[in-house]
Parts: structure tokens; C-alpha cells; sequence
């Protein structure tokens, strides 16, 4: 490596392009992977390890082990059976091995000559041939007794043109200097370090770069060793003071200051058949307290299915439009948006005022339309989907943000919206709602840029959905009993996960299910819901089916959320066991919005793995959202929870949401810490974990 002068932080400051190997061509390669400093290939961390510190008897290995292993040649041939591969035959006085390699040169098969020493690292499979090694890592030895590593060898995430092998090579350049002569920045406050046994960063960095011979191996490969705990640690005190930097850059931007109470608002309320539960009073409080400040909200409003989270929302929404605002609501589905959108037209248009609609089926002089009302001020209350933040639409005086199931939209599409009011010089309020109960674990650092408020109470009158588990076998059943629930009046949602016929999945097609259901039930009106039906098509079903014209709902998942016809009290899913436990309880929250007693049929297909019948009991045996999520949690780990697939917003290095819980309190108080005493550190720190991705919320 060229010579440097030791910078205040070396490993930051000095471009991956010092590390012998790495030209221009690599360097953009690594870019890729997120490596354009030392400080990037110290913290590209290994996702597992391989145990090359012993060699094991080929006599001993067993199915599906990875292992290393040496034996001598006793033939190499290539063979050609379904495919042309190089065949090699090795043994070690305990046992025979086959290695066998699909890809491969002359040069290659001329290693393997007859008595030949080899050393192989992979996986043992047991074939026809006996104990097998396909496209093993190898070498040919001068001797039997070469040594082997002294330390578990790490897998790292690796890139095209960008092997694990070569990850390793730079890494073991950069651990050459780290030491005393070259320290690694500790960017952790050191009084909040003092007097814990966490091992110094450059011992962690140094013990999961190169485990040493004796390490625990479970403990690395669960991630729960101590050195693999103190960087994540760090990991997640430099996401939490991201998302804290976010929070703070918005609430330093001015925002309208709307009262507490409003006219309009006092209308509603008088209007309603009903009186608001005690839990949407206490969340209402707590909007209209972050509103009739001049910093921007941010509130998070959490409430399990049909808890009264749209009033919620309009009571806020009256508040901005009774002091001369703008409202823009804003949902991840058209079914969705326009369950709100009639919502609020049913609430709003009694008390004078306008809403518009605007959605990307939209089009021509509708959408001009729908523009002009929205650029003029005339209709005060906007609602639909992300075409709400396209190029054309101009707001006038936005002051509140209202967003449905936020976890299914991107960060920019949020703060897309929010910008439409920067535009203007004014900063809206942002109400974010989800009906996806959020574990307490998820919410601390998953939404750690918003308050958090939970609607924990169901309206009054509403009964427990009643939840049964039913093999397929006993579909003719189940049949009798829609049969039964329609003649006695009452709507029966059927739901199928797949709209095409797979044999693989064994799932039956809406279509199919639709037609076979209207045989067996001839005097049943049977509608159909699915994906593929045009915009206008389906709101007309699902019109018909509100109004009762049809009584049974054939449906793929798009009814999820959103849709409200308190007659309906049986649902039937179908294949739940391919379905997440908080999606079944959404679908399930359909039925159970009336009076009339309601059941839901969970109908699954043999063989049901054990882990899928441990899920479908736990929607048998609650009804409460949150519980759900948190067993949900468990079982599917924080991504899936998340959706982070579309939020971008939650990938860690080493930290684990689940695994780590114990960690969250100290990286909340570590991030605060930083936050308010030490703003260069945390910009270090964040610029470490996350590099670009902490810009996010920057749009």
C-alpha cells in the first residue's frame, strides 16, 4: 500500500484505491457494495462463517455438512451423463469422495492426476455415487501435512466481479493496520461506554473479521457473540439517531399553527350516529396538541381493524380546513382510497364542503377537472392514491398530510407529498395511519421520527370474530354454511391468494372458485373481485356487494383493507397458510363490523407444516392486533413485518430488529446523547452504517 500520513480518522479518509489490487475498475466494482473507504471494508461485515480450522474424516461426514476435507486422487475422467461434468475420486483411508464440477478447463482436469493431494472445502451431498462435492473450493498440496487456517474463514456479501474470496484479501490488508498505529475511530460517547464489558471496537472488528480456532460457532452464526453485539450496538445508535436527524430537520421548518377546536369539527360530531370511543377522544387530543403548534406533526396512529381511524382522521383534517387549509389524504390502493374518499364525502359535503378525487385511472377532462378544484382551493379536502404527488397537481395551502398504511409506501412517495407543501413555503402536518398493528420493538426504531399514538378500543356493539381452522377436504362444509348465512340473509366473503391456477401451489383461481361457487349455490348472487378487472369494474362490485345486490363476495386480496359492509359476517380464506398472520387479520376485519355474530374459516391444504399450524392457532386464538404482530414478528422477522422491501429504510449490516431488543433501550439513549451534545460524532457515526442511505430523508 502507498504511504500515508495518519489522518485524525485514517480509515475514513483513505480511498479503498490504496489497497493493493484495487485500481479504478475495482473500485467502481466495490462502489456497489457500498466500499469506497478502509472505514467501508472494515465495516463490510461477514453474514457467516466457514470452519476450515480442522479437517474432517471423510468416513465422518454427513448430509448437507459443509466441511474441509483432504484425500488423495485416485481417478479423474469426465463423464457425460445428462450433462458432460469432470468426475474425480478421492480418498483419505476413512472413506471415498466424489468431486464433481460442471464448469472446468484441461488445465483443471490435469490437476487431479492419480495420487495427487487435495484439499477440499463444501458441501457433502449423498448421491447415487456416494458421498459427493460439487464445484468444491480446492487446492493441491506439496504435502499431507500443510496446515490448516488458524482462524473460521467469513463469508461476505459479495457482487458481480467482486468474489468473497477477493473481500477477503482487502480485508486482511486492512486488519494488518489496525492497531495502535492506526486506531479506529470510536464514535460512541465514551462516558456511556465507561464501566460496561463490551470489548473495544478494533477487538470486535478484529474477532468477527477472523474468529479465532476456539470461537463459539453458534454464537457467531446466531449472532449473539459479544463482539457481533457491540457492533450492533453501534449499528443501531447510528439508525435511531438517523431517524431522530430526520425528525429534527423537519421540525425545524415552520409549520401553520391550527386550534384546537374547530366549528366544523363540533358539526361532524353532532351529525354522528354514534359517540366517538374513549380512545379515539385521547388520540384526538394528542393531534390537535401537535397541530396548534408552528412545527410540523409527525404522528404515528396505530389502530387494529375497524378501530374508527378515518374519523380520527377527518376530525384533524377539519381543523386545517376550518382555518382556511388544504387537506391531502393519501392511500396505497384505489380500493382503499375510495372507501376514504366516500367517507369523506358522506362526512363533509353536509357541512358545505368540497373533496376531490384523484387517481391514476383518471383521466382526460375528469382529471382537469379534479386539478383545477384542487389548484383553486375550491375542494378542501383532497383524497386518493400516489397520483396525489405527480408533477401536475398544485395545491393551495396544504396544511395536512393525512397517510394510510404507510409501511406501503416508499419513504420519498411520503415525503414526496409533504414537499408539495415546501413548494409554497409551508411545511405541512403529517398524520401517518395504519390498521398493521407495529410491535413496540419495530416502532421504537423502525419510526423513531414519529410520536406514537394507539386507538385501543373498538367501537361499541361490535362482536369477536369467531376463527376456525377447516382442512380442504371438508369444502362441501363449508359450502353449506355460506349456503346457510346467505338464506338467512347475511354477505359471505370467499378469498383465494392466487388469481391464475398453479398446480405447484395447489391454490385454486378466483375465476374457477367463482364459477364452481355459483353451481353448487344457484340461488346465491356470486360477484367476483380480483387484480385484473378494470378500475371501474371492480368499484362497481364491490358497489353491488355493499348494496347488498350481491351476497357472496368471490375476492383476491384487494380487499384487504378498506372495504366496510357491516352485513357481511363470514369470510373464507383460502390457503391461509400462505398469507403473513397480520395480512389474515386484516382480510378477517372485514367481517365482525356489525352486530350479528361472525366467523372467519381459515380453509388450508394438506400437508400443513408444523410452523403453519402453529400460525393459523394463533389466529384462532386472538383477536387482538397487536399480539398478532408481535408472534408475527417472531416468526417472520421485522422485514416482512415492515414491508421494508418498499421502504428502504431498514437494512442492517450485523443488527437484528428481533434478535437485538435487548440493545434498543441503550441505542436509544446513546443516539439522544449524540444527538444533543456531539453533532460531528453522529455525523460520523451515521455516515459509517449507512452512508448514502441516511440521505433518504433529505428529499
Amino acid at each position: 500500500m502507498a504511504g500515508s500520513a495518519v489522518a485524525p480518522d485514517f480509515f475514513a479518509s483513505t480511498p479503498v484505491t490504496e489497497l493493493k489490487g484495487v485500481g479504478a475498475a475495482q473500485a467502481q466494482k466495490l462502489a456497489r457494495l457500498g466500499i469506497h473507504s478502509l472505514q467501508d471494508v472494515l465495516f463490510h461485515l461477514p453474514y457467516r462463517y466457514q470452519d476450515r480450522t480442522r479437517l474432517v474424516p471423510i468416513g465422518a461426514t454427513r448430509e448437507g455438512s459443509e466441511v474441509l476435507i483432504q484425500g488423495r486422487v485416485l481417478m479423474a475422467d469426465v463423464v457425460i451423463r445428462k450433462r458432460r461434468s469432470l468426475l474425480c475420486r478421492i480418498e483419505d483411508g476413512t472413506g471415498q469422495l466424489h468431486l464433481r464440477f460442471f464448469h472446468f478447463s484441461t488445465s483443471q482436469k490435469n490437476h487431479f492426476t492419480p495420487g495427487a493431494i487435495v484439499r477440499c472445502y463444501g458441501e457433502v451431498r449423498f448421491t447415487g455415487l456416494g458421498r459427493e462435492m460439487a464445484h468444491p473450493e480446492y487446492r493441491v498440496l506439496d504435502s499431507e501435512t500443510v496446515p490448516v487456517d488458524a482462524a473460521l474463514t467469513p463469508v461476505y456479501p459479495a457482487t458481480e466481479g467482486i468474489s468473497v474470496l477477493t473481500l477477503r484479501k482487502l480485508s486482511d490488508q486492512v486488519l494488518k493496520l489496525l492497531g495502535r498505529a492506526q486506531p479506529v475511530a470510536e464514535l460512541l460517547p465514551s462516558q456511556a461506554l465507561a464501566g460496561t464489558d463490551w470489548p473495544s471496537l478494533a477487538d470486535a472488528l478484529r474477532y468477527v473479521h477472523r474468529p479465532p480456532p476456539d470461537a463459539p460457532v453458534q454464537a457467531l452464526l446466531d449472532g449473539t457473540h459479544r463482539a457481533q453485539q457491540r457492533l450492533a450496538l453501534e449499528e443501531l445508535t447510528a439508525h435511531h439517531l438517523s431517524l431522530l436527524r430526520l425528525r429534527q430537520r423537519v421540525q425545524s421548518q415552520r409549520a401553520v399553527a391550527l386550534p384546537a377546536t374547530a366549528t366544523l369539527e363540533q358539526q361532524l360530531l353532532a351529525g354522528l350516529p354514534f359517540q366517538p370511543t374513549a380512545a379515539q377522544q385521547r388520540v384526538h387530543r394528542e393531534i390537535s396538541g401537535d397541530l396548534c403548534r408552528d412545527r410540523p406533526m409527525l404522528r404515528l396512529v396505530q389502530g387494529d381493524v375497524g378501530a374508527g381511524k378515518t374519523l380520527v382522521a377527518a376530525r384533524a383534517a377539519l381543523l386545517a380546513i376550518d382555518a382556511g387549509y388544504q387537506v391531502a389524504m393519501m392511500a396505497p390502493t384505489e380500493i382503499l382510497a375510495e372507501q376514504h374518499y366516500h367517507a369523506f364525502v358522506e362526512w363533509l359535503e353536509p357541512l358545505g364542503l368540497q373533496v376531490a378525487w384523484l387517481a391514476g385511472k383518471l383521466k382526460g377532462k375528469k382529471r382537469d377537472l379534479q386539478l383545477g378544484l384542487i389548484a383553486t382551493g375550491t375542494a378542501q379536502m383532497v383524497v386518493g392514491t400516489h397520483a396525489l404527488f405527480q408533477d401536475d397537481v398544485r395545491y393551495r395551502g396544504l396544511a395536512l398530510v393525512i397517510v394510510d398504511e404507510q409501511h406501503r409506501f416508499g419513504v420519498h412517495q411520503r415525503l414526496a407529498l409533504k414537499q408539495k407543501g415546501v413548494d409554497q413555503g409551508l411545511v405541512p402536518h403529517q398524520l401517518i395511519m395504519t390498521a398493521t398493528p407495529i410491535p413496540r420493538t419495530l416502532a421504537m426504531s423502525a419510526y423513531a421520527d414519529l410520536d406514537t399514538s394507539v386507538i385501543d378500543e373498538l367501537p361499541p356493539g361490535r362482536t369477536p370474530v369467531q376463527t376456525v381452522v377447516v382442512d380442504n377436504s371438508r369444502r362441501q362444509e363449508v359450502v353449506e354454511r355460506v349456503r346457510h348465512a346467505c338464506e338467512e340473509g347475511r354477505q359471505v366473503y370467499w378469498v383465494c391468494t392466487l388469481i391464475e391456477e398453479s398446480e405447484a401451489l395447489q391454490c385454486q383461481a378466483a375465476e374457477d372458485t367463482a364459477r364452481q361457487l355459483q353451481e353448487w349455490l344457484p340461488r346465491v348472487r356470486v360477484g367476483l373481485v380480483h387484480g385484473r378487472l378494470k378500475a371501474a369494474e371492480k368499484a362497481d362490485m364491490m358497489d353491488r356487494f355493499k348494496r347488498g345486490e350481491l351476497q357472496l363476495l368471490v375476492a383476491t386480496t384487494v380487499i384487504e383493507v378498506g372495504v366496510n359492509v357491516p352485513n357481511a359476517s363470514v369470510m373464507i380464506i383460502e390457503n391461509p397458510e400462505r398469507l403473513g398472520l397480520a395480512q389474515l387479520h386484516q382480510l378477517r376485519g372485514r367481517v365482525g363490523r356489525g352486530a350479528t355474530a361472525s366467523v372467519c374459516l381459515l380453509l388450508y391444504q394438506k400437508p400443513l407444516s408444523a410452523l403453519g399450524r402453529e400460525r393459523l392457532d394463533i389466529l384462532r386464538q386472538t383477536n387482538d392486533g397487536f399480539v398478532i404482530a408481535e408472534r408475527d414478528l417472531q416468526l417472520r422477522g421485522p422485514g416482512e413485518v415492515l414491508g421494508t422491501r418498499q421502504t428502504g429504510a431498514m437494512s442492517f449490516r450485523i443488527a437484528d430488529l428481533l434478535r437485538d431488543q435487548g440493545l434498543l433501550e441503550d441505542s436509544k439513549r446513546l443516539a439522544e446523547a449524540l444527538l444533543q451534545d456531539n453533532r460531528a460524532l453522529g455525523d460520523r457515526l451515521i455516515q459509517r452504517w449507512l452512508g448514502n442511505a441516511a440521505q433518504y430523508g433529505e428529499v
